[in-house]
């Protein structure tokens, strides 16, 4: 089985979704914030971006790049073997294989997902989105050229998730995939 590979901007479900189909297929999951966040501390909360720790490591990225580039090319040789799902905000234009997800949400219902998750603020929660949101963008402009949340061109999947549970989008993402996988064994008889 391919690679799936689910992207979004911040809040919008990438983790939780990845880890529903892990569990739904009995596969790996990996969360490649994760692995990059444990690069700058052993202690890395689910909402280590949203801090004052992770705002300080997203810059402490912008000024060496190798730290992402040497993460993303060792995810992109394990998305080439298969049977794992992959949370990233760049891998779907970084790998040539996999079956894509972009999960589109609104800042505002990504701010009150956050709120909930972090139990913060929705003002607070707003704020946070909103400079995650274009530090994202301006690191992975510069970094591979990636226009983030404005091209979706790679993409085999567009849900969006505003009204939708993330058992729901796990279960679109896995009939939808399952979908364009009988199609290409089809066209491969």
């Amino acid at each position: 089985m391919e690679a799936i590979i689910i992207s979004g901007l911040p809040a919008s479900g990438k983790s939780t979704v990845a880890e529903i189909i892990s569990k739904k297929l009995k596969i790996r999951a990996i969360n490649v914030g994760d692995i990059i966040k444990s690069k700058f501390s052993e202690i890395t909360p689910r909402n280590y971006w949203d801090t004052d720790m992770g705002f300080s490591a997203l810059k402490e990225r912008e000024k060496n790049e190798e730290i992402d580039k040497s993460v993303d090319r060792a995810v992109l040789r394990i998305i080439k073997r298969g049977n794992i799902v992959i949370a990233s905000y760049v891998m779907p234009w970084l790998s040539n294989v996999g079956y894509k997800v972009w999960l589109d949400a609104s800042p505002e219902e990504r701010a009150k997902r956050l709120a909930k998750r972090d139990k913060i603020s929705l003002a607070k929660s707003a704020e946070i989105i909103k400079q995650r949101d274009k530090e994202n963008h301006i690191l992975y402009k510069r970094m591979y050229g990636i226009n983030l949340g404005k091209d979706k061109k790679p993409f085999d999947l567009i849900l969006d998730t505003e009204n939708l549970s993330p058992r729901e989008v796990a279960e679109i993402i896995i009939k939808e995939r399952n979908k364009k996988e009988k199609k290409q064994k089809v066209k491969g008889d």
